[in-house]
């Protein structure tokens, strides 16, 4: 791979770091969008029929009217796609090992929800006045 391949990559890599702290749930028209984060891998059936494993960088789960999608980084394919949930046949966590054959709507659904709630109860606890933290959490003078 040429060296200048390879820096526009960690560039790449970088920005989106920078920008993965600006991932917020949103709603987009008639589309909710959870942030959702983890490496996996699918087992994607595309709107022909053909079947193909895909390794994607998730970053956001769009529930809308009639179809979830999760959206991220094709590793392969070098750019953003949305995967329909309903047509992917196997996902795997590719940090934890973790295969999801069943249901994998509702794996994703739970695992954006578990994110939101974690961010939800971190910002609480940052804006919360230190005499106001549960007992414990308050910095010894």
């Amino acid at each position: 791979m040429p060296a200048d391949h390879r820096d526009a990559i960690v560039q790449r890599q970088a920005a989106f770091v920078e920008r993965r702290s600006t991932f917020v749930e949103r709603q987009d028209g008639a589309w909710r969008v959870l942030p959702i984060e983890g490496r996996f891998e699918l087992v994607y059936e595309d709107g022909n029929g053909a079947w193909s494993v895909r390794r994607l960088q998730a970053h956001e789960l769009k529930i809308g009217p009639g179809r979830v999608l999760v959206g991220g980084t094709d590793r392969d394919r070098d750019g953003y796609r949305g995967f329909r949930a309903d047509r992917i046949h196997r996902l795997t966590d590719r940090d934890t090992g973790e295969r999801v054959e069943r249901n994998i709507l509702d794996w994703l659904t739970r695992r954006a929800e578990a994110a939101r709630r974690a961010r939800a109860a971190a910002l609480r606890q940052k804006t919360l006045p230190e005499a106001a933290r549960p007992a414990g959490k308050a910095r010894a003078a």
